[in-house]
């Protein structure tokens, strides 16, 4: 009992998880690259407001009619769009225009470590994927010289992880548009910039939740090989100082529900998953070049926890469904910062999770909405580059691929 009531005290003092939108949620299934913005299916995603000891998946309502929650069209296409994915209300940040990163990327990723944003590989267009690393310098506001990737690392959807120095890569798609994942793993070691092999995964998998705890690398979720099913499988791996310890992959507890492009971080010795989806493009049958093909995709707000007694517990919901956020977040003080969107239907408002009272609230609003794009927090400023950015204020359909980087002064609550 003391024991418990140490942890307690303790995980209060863990003081909020902010989620900045700035991500992808594919609510209206839309064309990878928004090659048509006509759609006239909805998905409707209600979010449970209590608090749940035990598992219970937030359940997906489709509906193409409208809701007793007043919805309303989106005065673009005429979509009758679920209150639940309008804009939340929130104070405005003062954003200020960086230095553009080198190339534009979707599906990219990115670590942080100290005052470097590591930004790798991604999608140029979707015919053109990248294979390198460009590093951001948060101190003197500068992008410096790239680095090439190895010839067999996946170019997207990628699970990624630091212990500081070394980044543990793992998995994802092998070449542009839809092609199949890869089970190849990669150690980076930042100092030197070499590259090692780690065992590889068990099966492939596309953009599964990856996390370092406990002197293990966890690897969750993501999507099966055919890119659509999703995955329940959780594995780990004991490495240290960028050394893999162990011969094999560790089958551990599934998660409770599987599926790719969600946030996963460690605070307080407790390992959280949070949002994603299920569904996502598919390759269409056939096709010499694996061109992708528009499938259903059902995305969630759900959080999930694990902790000492080894068994995931539900937390309560983002105030949105969101997808496409697992490079959208920093952890600061303790708390965590990410970026997430709505539609494809993008989402653009900035979230904070309270730990100690469970409560999600809205502390800001992003220059504009984007989806996939890569976050970091420097000296009070959060940073976020690339992505795929909205159509316009009134319009949250995703467009054009960028490359830009932007910056806010965020001062938050500590208590």
């Amino acid at each position: 009992m003391g024991r418990g009531k140490q942890q307690q005290r303790k995980w209060r003092r863990k003081v909020v998880l902010i989620c900045i939108g700035l991500l992808g949620v594919a609510l209206i299934a839309d064309l990878l690259w928004a090659s048509s913005s006509s759609s006239t299916s909805l998905l409707l995603f209600p979010y449970k407001s209590s608090f749940n000891t035990n598992y219970s998946a937030t359940k997906e309502v489709i509906s193409n009619h409208n809701n007793n929650n007043k919805d309303k069209k989106d005065g673009v296409h005429g979509r009758i769009l679920s209150k639940t994915f309008a804009d939340l209300a929130g104070p405005q940040l003062q954003w200020q225009k960086m230095a553009d990163s080198p190339v534009p990327r979707l599906d990219g990723a990115a670590i942080q470590i100290n005052d470097q944003l590591f930004v790798f590989a991604g999608y140029g267009t979707i015919d053109l994927v990248h294979s390198h690393v460009d590093v951001y310098n948060f101190s003197s506001n500068t992008w410096g010289p790239s680095f090439d990737m190895p010839k067999q690392m996946a170019h997207s959807h990628l699970g990624m992880v630091t212990d500081g120095r070394f980044i543990y890569i793992v998995t994802g798609q092998y070449g542009p548009q839809c092609r199949g994942p890869t089970a190849r793993t990669f150690v980076l070691d930042t100092l030197t910039k070499k590259w090692q092999d780690m065992p590889p995964l068990p099966l492939p998998r596309y953009a599964p939740a990856t996390q370092l705890w406990r002197g293990r690398l966890h690897v969750m979720g993501g999507s099966k090989e055919d890119r659509y099913t999703p995955a329940l499988d959780h594995w780990s791996i004991a490495v240290k100082d960028g050394t893999v310890l162990d011969k094999e992959w560790r089958t551990e507890i599934p998660i409770p529900r599987g599926g790719p492009h969600r946030s996963c971080i460690v605070v307080d010795d407790r390992l959280y998953v949070i949002g994603g989806q299920e569904g996502d493009f598919m390759a269409k049958p056939n096709s010499p070049i694996f061109k992708c093909s528009r499938r259903n995709e059902v995305v969630y707000s759900d959080v999930y926890m694990l902790d000492d007694e080894m068994k995931w517990k539900v937390l309560p919901p983002m105030p949105k469904p969101d997808s496409h956020i697992e490079f959208a977040w920093v952890v600061v003080n303790n708390s965590i910062k990410h970026p997430d969107t709505k539609k494809m239907i993008l989402v653009g408002e900035v979230f904070q999770f309270q730990l100690d009272t469970l409560k999600w609230a809205v502390v800001g609003k992003l220059p504009y909405r984007v989806k996939t794009t890569l976050v970091g927090f420097w000296d009070g400023w959060l940073y976020f580059t690339s992505g795929q950015r909205d159509r316009g204020p009134d319009d949250p359909t995703p467009k054009k691929v960028i490359g830009e980087m932007w910056r806010t002064k965020l001062s938050l609550p500590l208590s």
